[in-house]
């Protein structure tokens, strides 16, 4: 079987990776055939045959080109969620308003997700109102963890994490000496926080 057009293989591969860095998704063989000027069946076949060759990993929906393969390694794609109070507890949560691309090399692995802090009972621990708070997904939490907790069904607040076990009861302690620890029986841990990103 004849080979196929090297010009046009690289110009489905540009198209997959402009397509991804923009819509943080892989095209259609739809979407490929109505950018390059071929049929559906023909982007197939070409897409076989790059994969074949080595040049990309295809499985009839995802397309991982080199570029991808190395955006996917190198980077942990996070959404931005709506505001954590660092004060007192509140139900404020809203959708997720974007999703960014943190280095792991930074930022860590796992599931990260983005919170805007406001308040200031976390101002001794640098967390200022405006501030993003990048946090890790988790369930658990050690003593002296910064953690994103929810309260008895009251709200979520970040606050530093200490377990009571003589009195059996969960301290949320605030990072500034105007407010006092909040203290529970239980607490739903959201994630730990990892990183602090300055709002300069």
């Amino acid at each position: 079987m004849r080979s196929k057009d090297p010009e046009k293989k690289k110009e489905i591969a540009d198209f997959v990776d402009k397509y991804f860095f923009e819509n943080h998704c892989t095209p259609t063989t739809r979407e490929i055939a109505n950018n390059v000027s071929l049929g559906k069946s023909a982007v197939h076949n070409y897409l076989a045959e790059m994969r074949d060759d080595g040049v990309i990993d295809y499985d009839r929906k995802l397309i991982v080109t080199e570029a991808i393969q190395k955006r996917i390694c190198e980077y942990n794609r996070a959404g931005v969620w709506g505001f954590v109070p660092c004060g007192g507890l509140t139900m404020e949560e809203g959708d997720v308003e974007e999703y960014v691309d943190l280095p792991i090399s930074i930022f860590g692995g796992g599931e990260l997700f983005l919170l805007h802090a406001y308040g200031d009972s976390m101002i001794n621990a640098g967390i200022d109102e405006g501030d993003y708070v990048v946090v890790k997904r988790q369930s658990y939490a050690m003593d002296g963890d910064l953690v994103v907790a929810y309260v008895e069904g009251e709200g979520n607040t970040l606050k530093r994490y200490y377990e009571d076990e003589e009195n059996r009861t969960i301290i949320l302690h605030p990072e500034n000496e105007k407010y006092p620890d909040i203290v529970a029986k239980d607490c739903q841990i959201q994630g730990v926080v990892r990183k602090i990103i300055k709002n300069v």
